[in-house]
């Protein structure tokens, strides 16, 4: 099996790691939720959590996910990047779309927009 963009094969077993590594998040970004991978000691990620953590979140719509408590937090990244292009935390998502990380929430969170997209998701308690 050929890895994508690369010449160099990759075993059977790397290529089922790799697909648990995308069931996994794939299981985690869902429609109408906020779903943010951390890393535990990120400053980034420390950060994201206090902003979060400080508005009226609707029960079981905000989900941190501790990567490094994963099995293999390296192909969860990868994958990460795939999707989004990025492979570094925090990775937020809101309802299926990454917004990206830390600099772009507190952007969207100082200019009102991430106040707006939760609104719209019906995230929060209003």
């Amino acid at each position: 099996m050929w890895a994508r963009g690369n010449k160099s094969r990759i075993s059977p077993m790397e290529a089922a790691v790799v697909s648990v590594a995308q069931q996994f998040v794939n299981s985690k970004i869902q429609p109408g939720k906020v779903v943010v991978f951390i890393k535990p000691t990120c400053s980034y990620c420390r950060r994201t959590q206090q902003i979060l953590c400080q508005l009226p979140f609707k029960q079981g719509f905000l989900e941190f996910v501790n990567i490094n408590a994963a099995r293999d937090t390296r192909k969860i990244q990868d994958y990460l990047e795939q999707l989004t292009g990025a492979r570094t935390v925090p990775r937020i998502f809101i309802s299926k779309h990454c917004i990206g990380g830390c600099s772009e929430l507190i952007a969207m969170h100082e200019n009102g927009e991430l106040w707006m997209q939760l609104k719209g998701i019906r995230a929060l308690q209003l």
